[in-house]
């Protein structure tokens, strides 16, 4: 691929922001340097991972799931190194083929690293507003054991939830407890998470409703997390004895993050949804020569 024209965008899904990169065809190297650099908030675009659009058929990692998923969402997060799941990016991701014309509203298949996801992308508003997009985001994992977080000389029992990527949930009495999120809080034992761990601190907004900060693992605190949201949901549920299974009907949660507000459901099958917006900022053109010096 020429670097002379490098196209990228920018969006977001509740101020969880991305540089989008088509690569429809697979040409292009994105080093986990350069994917750092573009997301360097000062000398680079600026975000909190690049979402790379590229053929599930010209994908080694997805090209089994080809037949099911035409796009594979190549996610970064923003120090380069690869995620398996963000709900955020995907329903950013479905906005971005809808808006390049290569879906269409309703229904649309993407694969990503931890299995391929359905997205349903809403008829946009008389405005001309986008419609939300709804995700399913699979079925949420609930490993057996205690796990702690703690900040500082605090600490608190979490709950292990996976939904295609791992996450610490912890409930506190006032979100200012998990601190400033500029690291990693620690969590406790690290055997419950080899590869290291999404973190949510969560407190109660009402019935039903809640809200939460989070240190996204590679990213540190990013103002939204979709896959957080929904782990959060499933852990709320479970604390307050409403799983869906039990009860035979849908449960849904209103979660509330710094960037916006996201609605959660959970199936009697185990099936999770996410409903939300998304956006889409600006366009250009990456720079040949900074884009050179970046990747090398």
């Amino acid at each position: 691929m020429s670097t002379a024209q490098i196209a990228f965008l920018k969006g977001h899904g509740t101020e969880n922001d991305f540089v989008i990169i088509p690569d429809y065809d697979g040409r292009l190297e994105l080093s986990p340097t350069a994917v750092a650099r573009l997301c360097d908030r000062r000398a680079g675009i600026g975000a909190d991972g690049v979402l790379r659009v590229v053929r599930s058929a010209a994908h080694p990692e997805a090209l089994g799931m080809a037949d099911e998923a035409e796009w594979f969402m190549d996610y970064r997060n923003s120090d380069g190194s690869i995620a398996e799941m963000c709900g955020n990016g995907v329903r950013v991701f479905a906005h971005y083929l809808q808006r390049a014309g290569l879906v269409e509203e309703g229904d649309v298949a993407i694969a990503t690293r931890a299995g391929v996801r359905g997205a349903h992308i809403a008829k946009a508003a008389p405005d001309g507003t986008p419609g939300e997009i709804t995700v399913a985001m699979g079925r949420a994992v609930l490993p057996d054991g205690d796990v702690t977080v703690t900040v500082g000389e605090r600490s608190w029992p979490a709950r292990n939830v996976n939904m295609g990527n791992p996450h610490a949930v912890s409930f506190v009495d006032d979100l200012a407890d998990a601190g400033r999120l500029l690291d990693a809080p620690a969590v406790a034992p690290a055997a419950a998470y080899p590869d290291g761990t999404n973190v949510e601190f969560v407190v109660d907004r009402g019935p039903r409703h809640v809200a939460l900060r989070v240190h996204e693992r590679g990213s540190g605190e990013t103002r939204s997390c979709g896959t957080g949201a929904c782990a959060v949901m499933v852990a709320a549920a479970r604390r307050d004895g409403a799983d869906p299974a039990v009860l035979g009907h849908p449960v849904t949660y209103t979660v509330d993050l710094p960037g916006g507000r996201l609605v959660i459901s959970e199936s009697p099958d185990g099936t999770v949804e996410m409903t939300g917006p998304a956006v889409i900022v600006a366009e250009g053109v990456l720079d040949a020569s900074w884009f050179v010096r970046a990747t090398a």
